[in-house]
């Protein structure tokens, strides 16, 4: 059991192994640029849900489990225990981020597990194995892609920032003053928070109704690299809460990062 961020850290290679684990079933059902041989169910409300999706959910709900057997489990892929919150430690889970990406052929997905302890983040990866990437933080010790250590862009201004935000909000922040230069959206969340972390991109925009298991681990990389991540009150996050839905995010370095909230709240009230 882990009791201090030194010793969460020396378990941060184990999950990236569990991680790349996971990575490894859901490429036995990828299929580049084609559809996947995963069989597809729909959930309520319509969201696709597919046999990969569930695999790697069970892998991790062992094999991640038994690193942290003292920590409550939250999956997207698995029903909520409200049990999670009397326990001091979570496990925050997404099997696959991007399933809509998964299930075209389209590379931009990942596995996300993130260690909660007392509210926050203390170790984060993020595994893409179809672009083979792999984001990994531990609270206290720097982020890292594929093991070099990343950084957020060092940006003394907003203006001209490399902004990923889904189209319409990302048509109303390109007509504001800032001249943004507005990326192509990857479709995992997780991956574009680490598009700013490893300095990639400047500034994500993320509308309301994200869940946490889409952020958990990408919050610990990102702070570790410099940056901040946060909803429109500017907090740090808490995690293990009743509530799983959140507000409108923002990703950003922590330079620029008063003037990007400042940006999001205007846009949220339709000022902009």
């Amino acid at each position: 059991m882990a009791d201090n961020a030194t010793d969460f850290a020396a378990q941060l290679p184990q999950l990236e192994a569990v991680a790349r684990r996971a990575g490894e079933i859901a490429m036995g059902f990828f299929r580049p640029g084609e559809k996947t041989s995963a069989a597809v169910s729909y959930k309520d409300g319509g969201s696709p849900v597919t046999e990969a999706d569930m695999a790697v959910d069970r892998f991790l709900q062992e094999a991640a489990m038994a690193l942290f057997p003292d920590a409550g489990w939250l999956s997207e892929e698995t029903a909520d225990n409200k049990e999670r919150l009397l326990r001091p430690r979570l496990l925050v889970v997404d099997p696959i981020d991007g399933t809509q990406a998964f299930l075209r052929g389209d590379r931009r997905w990942a596995v996300s597990i993130a260690l909660i302890d007392q509210g926050r983040p203390k170790l984060g990866v993020i595994h893409a194995p179809a672009l083979e990437w792999t984001f990994a933080a531990a609270a206290g010790h720097g982020a890292a892609l594929n093991g070099a250590p990343i950084r957020v862009a060092t940006l003394a201004v907003l203006a001209g920032a490399r902004l990923e935000a889904p189209r319409g909000l990302a048509a109303r922040f390109a007509g504001s003053e800032y001249k943004f230069a507005v990326q192509d959206r990857t479709p995992s969340l997780a991956l574009r928070v680490a598009d700013v972390a490893s300095g990639r991109n400047d500034l994500t925009i993320a509308s309301a109704d994200s869940k946490d298991w889409d952020i958990a681990a990408a919050d610990v990389i990102l702070t570790e690299a410099g940056g901040v991540l946060s909803e429109l009150e500017g907090l740090p996050l808490r995690y293990n809460r009743p509530q799983l839905r959140r507000d409108m995010l923002v990703a950003a370095p922590q330079s620029i990062f008063p003037e990007s909230l400042a940006l999001a709240r205007a846009v949220s009230k339709g000022v902009i």
